[in-house]
């Protein structure tokens, strides 16, 4: 950030009260010579002070984003800087965070270690998909059910234009790696390393046709098709509705590796503490390795509280014992 052109812009959280972290990183852009951005539509959320742009200058002028809020806002930012090398930075407004790294209260130590140049760049795949000549953009999963309540779904699968199968059930979920631990895990289907670029497809209650998870090369072309002549099928990414799958009709979806980068401080404890989210813990962990799981600010909370706690029970109980003497009547 130390060149007077550096420009970031603002993605957040449409409800969330973000005011002190947009006011920390106002001031830390502006002391480093910057420029930083909102798009109008999000303008009210920020304050006057913040220069607001229309959403398609927003993204040519970035040189970094950052994200305030949960997840979902986190997805959002990538999605509108896929393939590029733009960085995300997500700071965590939001409940759970999977992806976001950063507490509102690390925020301005994590924009010290930004400058400094301490951090990695984690890049993240997402899948392209097309229906009806639109291109849709997922970096969790893709999911196929059927357009009516309560019913089930028929869904054909079709890979590198050869069929495979079909699908019957609730759902079918197409995930990236890292939308592995998202409804994938709920659904029962495998946890997939990042690393590794592939495509899961997992059903979700299967009644008939396919009934366990498979996972496809990332290079792989997945198509799946409403083999019906008159119910339609729905289509959802990211958890969003995206539209339908009409009788007849099909989708497409391929993986794009490296679409996004996203900036990371603690690479290893924070995939350690997705495992304890995730209750992964039939891993050999120890209770003082569970320990370095918390972040720090917390851990000197507790030893403050447990301290408290432990100066409070010395003013109450009586030396030489819990009950004081008593004497005969």
């Amino acid at each position: 950030m130390g060149k007077p052109s550096y420009t970031v812009g603002l993605v957040v959280h449409p409800v969330k009260p973000v005011l002190d972290s947009v006011r920390i990183i106002s001031r830390f852009v502006h002391r480093h010579g910057g420029t930083l951005l909102v798009r109008e539509a999000d303008a009210a959320r920020v304050g006057p002070d913040i220069e607001a742009v229309a959403a398609d200058a927003f993204v040519d002028r970035l040189d970094a984003v950052v994200s305030l809020g949960g997840d979902g806002t986190m997805l959002g930012a990538m999605r509108l800087v896929v393939g590029r090398s733009t960085p995300v930075l997500g700071v965590n407004h939001g409940n759970v965070g999977f992806l976001v790294e950063v507490p509102p209260e690390g925020l301005a130590t994590a924009l010290d270690r930004l400058v400094a140049g301490d951090y990695t760049l984690e890049p993240h795949s997402c899948f392209q998909v097309r229906l009806d000549g639109e291109t849709v953009t997922a970096f969790n999963d893709v999911v196929i059910a059927a357009a009516e309540a309560l019913q089930s779904a028929t869904v054909d699968l079709l890979v590198n234009g050869a069929r495979h199968g079909y699908y019957r059930g609730d759902a079918v979920i197409a995930c990236t790696p890292t939308g592995s631990t998202a409804y994938n895990y709920a659904a029962g289907g495998p946890v997939v390393s990042p690393s590794v670029p592939s495509i899961t497809l997992t059903p979700v209650a299967p009644m008939s046709g396919i009934n366990r998870s498979v996972v496809l090369g990332g290079g792989d072309a997945v198509e799946f098709h409403n083999p019906s002549d008159r119910v339609s099928l729905r289509f959802m990414a990211d958890g969003t509705p995206v539209g339908l799958i009409g009788p007849g009709d099909g989708l497409t979806l391929r993986l794009i590796e490296d679409a996004v980068n996203v900036v990371r401080f603690e690479p290893t404890l924070h995939e350690q503490r997705q495992r304890v989210k995730l209750s992964l813990l039939d891993l050999p962990l120890r209770p003082d390795q569970l320990l370095e799981l918390i972040p720090p600010q917390l851990r000197e909370r507790a030893e403050q509280l447990r301290a408290e706690r432990l100066m409070a029970e010395r003013l109450v109980v009586p030396p030489g014992g819990a009950n004081p003497p008593t004497t005969a009547s």
